[in-house]
């Protein structure tokens, strides 16, 4: 392909509602860096709450829009996904019969919804028609008992056996979802390519935002291929993009709210931002001598989150951390991700409660900070160590969380400042809590300040 773009052909249904359909598939494509055309095969009326009109597109201008669009731009990749009739099934294999490249099938039967979005006389023609010229095909429970034939699909050993079958059709792979399986806290999606299973395990969100999973999957699967990554890679990579944009959907509507495809752009495009913003903060502290008196005896990090952050890969310190020299603070490395956990842990707690809060800079505790947050109207919580549970101690990292959750669920919102009186060999021990690494940095400074007998009010 060389300097051109991968490009994906998507043939597929329109979303008024904009979670799932031709703009889901638009937002995955996009956010993995290839160029998306579309064939629209169905104008659909819906929102969270279900789909209240169908007007399918004559077949011979879905045809005609394939054309268009294959002999002009060409693709590195097709995605079919709502072929609502066997007429336009028919459309659609004859003009896709002779393309060469990968073509992934998300053989959409029914909306989040209930409501139907393929005919019950089209399915034959899906199956006789569509899956024979497929790469991938990727079903969910309900959809995969349709194509299979079995009757109930719930164990992973049920996918599998239905995943032959659909295979035998004639598709090169076939992956059964495993958003409906009983696999508790977990999803599975199962692959089976050439001959041998593969398990794509992931962690199951108990969220409502799961309009437009399956969309943005295959998309993403088609992307992935368009790029010359293999069926397993392709997959594998797809499974990022969805958990990544079930956790982090959009809590719009009444109904099953929309997923959130661009969160992994948007957190890619945030990473020389949060770098850049840390590096003033931390010229900030170093410009203010009066911080070193917050200093801990285990020295302070001051940490960033991405707005979609997952884990402490996802969040920005200082390696080394900001130690105390002399009577100031000196950062010890630049900011780098993954360079702080305890701090980074206690930010992504936070984040779950109120994702606008994304810094955090841990400082020793005192009753006299306590005091000095007391005259800066700062909100302020805290947690007994002594009472964190034993199951939690022996996890890495499950300190900061149970201890940052339950200062949060005591005080009902995410304060300015959390705080423990530490426990045996545990040094007491606080965190600044903050919307940016600057807002934190302002904040130790007030306190800083209070506790060295200034007022702080024309500060920073």
């Amino acid at each position: 392909m060389g300097d051109r773009v991968p490009r994906v052909l998507v043939v597929a249904g329109s979303d008024s509602g904009g979670g799932a359909g031709i703009q889901a598939d638009l937002k995955a494509i996009s956010a993995l860096g290839v160029y998306c055309t579309t064939a629209i095969t169905a104008v659909t009326a819906q929102n969270t709450l279900g789909v209240s009109a169908i007007q399918d597109v004559d077949p011979e201008v879905v045809r005609a829009q394939i054309r268009a669009v294959l002999d002009d731009i060409g693709a590195d990749a097709v995605k079919t996904g709502m072929l609502h009739t066997p007429e336009i099934i028919e459309a659609v294999s004859e003009e896709l019969e002779q393309v060469k490249s990968p073509i992934v099938v998300d053989p959409v039967m029914v909306a989040k919804s209930g409501a139907s979005l393929l005919e019950s006389r089209a399915v034959k023609t899906l199956k006789e028609r569509i899956i024979p010229i497929s790469m991938v095909v990727t079903p969910n429970a309900s959809e995969a008992e349709k194509l299979s034939g079995i009757e109930r699909i719930r164990s992973i050993e049920d996918a599998k056996r239905a995943a032959e079958r659909i295979s035998d059709l004639g598709a090169e792979a076939v992956v059964v979802k495993g958003g409906h399986l009983s696999t508790p806290g977990k999803a599975i999606d199962i692959l089976y390519f050439n001959g041998e299973f593969r398990l794509f395990e992931g962690e199951r969100f108990e969220v409502e935002t799961t309009h437009g999973t399956g969309c943005s999957f295959a998309s993403a699967i088609a992307a992935e291929l368009a790029k010359g990554r293999g069926i397993p890679e392709a997959v594998e990579a797809a499974k990022r993009l969805v958990a990544c944009a079930v956790r982090f959907g959009f809590r719009i509507g009444r109904g099953h709210g929309p997923v959130n495809p661009m969160a992994i752009l948007y957190n890619e495009s945030e990473r020389y931002n949060v770098i850049a913003e840390l590096r003033k903060a931390v010229q900030m502290l170093e410009a203010h001598p009066v911080v070193s008196r917050l200093s801990p005896e285990v020295q302070m990090n001051l940490v960033m989150a991405l707005p979609y952050a997952v884990d402490h890969r996802d969040v920005a310190g200082i390696p080394g951390r900001i130690v105390k020299l002399n009577d100031k603070v000196k950062a010890s490395a630049p900011p780098e991700f993954g360079a702080s956990r305890h701090v980074a842990n206690t930010v992504l707690t936070a984040m779950r409660y109120d994702p606008e809060i994304r810094s955090g800079m841990n400082i020793k505790y005192s009753e006299e900070i306590l005091k000095a947050c007391e005259a800066l109207l700062y909100k302020v919580s805290g947690y007994d160590r002594r009472l964190e549970p034993s199951e939690v101690k022996e996890k890495e990292g499950g300190t900061t969380r149970w201890g940052a959750e339950e200062a949060i669920k005591k005080l009902g919102e995410v304060p300015d400042l959390i705080y423990h009186s530490g426990d045996w060999g545990k040094e007491p021990v606080s965190t600044i809590l903050g919307r940016s690494a600057t807002d934190v940095v302002m904040k130790a400074v007030r306190i800083a300040l209070i506790l060295k007998g200034e007022r702080p009010n024309h500060v920073l």
